[in-house]
């Protein structure tokens, strides 16, 4: 076996997949071409070279032959979807579901658990990780997600394991998920790079936050901010996904972002408005011009009632261009509001890569408070 060739394949790998630089769509679709030894060609693209690597999948077919290719998940009930041993990389994720319950995005939990640690690194209802954070579904692409017609649910970060990976989901529901379709590709190898990062995926809510009158309307420390994300490492963040209910009339997106980067005390990096965030801008339109809108790294796919009470935003913002880089911590905020003026509903996910499987996460809140309402 040339492993001086599967290791230049494994660079190019993580290159292409975003996991050293976040590589544009664009890129992507043309292969990541590479420099130096093992590519003495550098005009012809990756995927038109012999690769040293075995494509596998493992999906709910029927095992007999059949066409049952799904399974059934009563409430409570717990299906496994992935379990290998061995060092791979999940490379796409297609899910579809038929359910009871119109709330089954928001009550079926998703969990990753890389390298047989007992705890997830990847815990999210299944709507919320693949951008649907109200329940509701809405045909958008991105980079790293999707929703296409006929409700199927598509992911493409990648996610590397050295030792094995396992993946579940959970009806948290009280009615039947009558049939739940998967398939997941992956990549066998027999070592990744050292440099290779762990993938990972945070729920977290507040509903609802909390208003607040600071001096002279400035808030400079982000104390009170909402959190996407805190984690302690080494690594990067890749994005994240939030659906927004409003609890009463106006704008509520005059809230900046604010990362802390390796520094508990004060954000590194600071914006200037949340529709500045998600690559928006003056309010998506306003009450009466806002429209829904999706692209490669940015997007709003679901924007009903815009700046009225009862009005729903889920946006999107990946950094695949520039993923944030953290050497010892990073915690993702945002204002709601202006200098967190807001009392809103805020349902979201954040992605990151670091270089260990962090497992601390908070507590998933229960079934019935992860239902996006109105609370006046």
């Amino acid at each position: 076996m040339n492993h001086s060739g599967r290791r230049g394949f494994l660079h190019r790998l993580a290159a292409f997949a975003g996991l050293s630089a976040g590589a544009p769509i664009a890129a992507q679709a043309q292969g990541r071409l590479t420099q130096g030894p093992g590519n003495d060609f550098p005009g012809l693209p990756s995927y038109a070279r012999t690769q040293d690597y075995k494509s596998l999948k493992q999906s709910s077919h029927d095992p007999t032959g059949g066409n049952a290719d799904r399974w059934p998940i009563r409430p409570g009930a717990t299906q496994e979807l992935f379990n290998q041993s061995g060092a791979g990389l999940i490379t796409h994720i297609w899910f579809t579901i038929a359910a009871q319950s119109p709330l089954h995005l928001k009550e079926v939990i998703l969990r990753a658990y890389w390298d047989g640690n007992a705890k997830p690194s990847v815990e999210v209802p299944v709507g919320d990780f693949f951008g649907l954070n109200l329940g509701d579904y809405a045909i958008y692409e991105s980079a790293y997600l999707a929703c296409s017609p006929g409700r199927s649910l598509n992911c493409y970060f990648a996610m590397p394991y050295r030792r094995g990976a396992r993946m579940t989901v959970t009806n948290d529901g009280s009615r039947d998920v009558g049939a739940f379709y998967s398939n997941i590709d992956f990549i066998a190898v027999d070592s990744l790079p050292n440099d290779a990062l762990y993938f990972h995926a945070q729920y977290r809510q507040e509903t609802p936050t909390q208003g607040l009158k600071l001096p002279d309307s400035k808030n400079p420390d982000g104390k009170e901010n909402y959190v996407y994300c805190e984690t302690r490492g080494r690594g990067q963040l890749m994005g994240v996904t939030l659906g927004w209910v409003q609890n009463s009339e106006a704008w509520m997106g005059e809230g900046d972002d604010m990362i802390f980067i390796d520094d508990e005390s004060k954000p590194l990096i600071i914006g200037t408005g949340s529709e500045d965030y998600f690559c928006g801008s003056w309010n998506f339109g306003g009450r009466d011009g806002a429209r829904p809108f999706s692209h490669h790294q940015y997007g709003a796919p679901l924007i009903t009632s815009p700046e009225r009470t009862g009005g729903r935003y889920c946006c999107y913002r990946f950094h695949g261009d520039n993923p944030v880089t953290f050497t010892r911590y990073l915690k993702h905020t945002m204002e709601h509001g202006h200098a967190n003026d807001r009392t809103d509903m805020y349902y979201s996910c954040a992605y990151w890569y670091q270089d260990s499987p962090y497992t601390d996460f908070p507590g998933m809140p229960p079934v019935q408070s992860r239902i996006p309402v109105v609370k006046a």
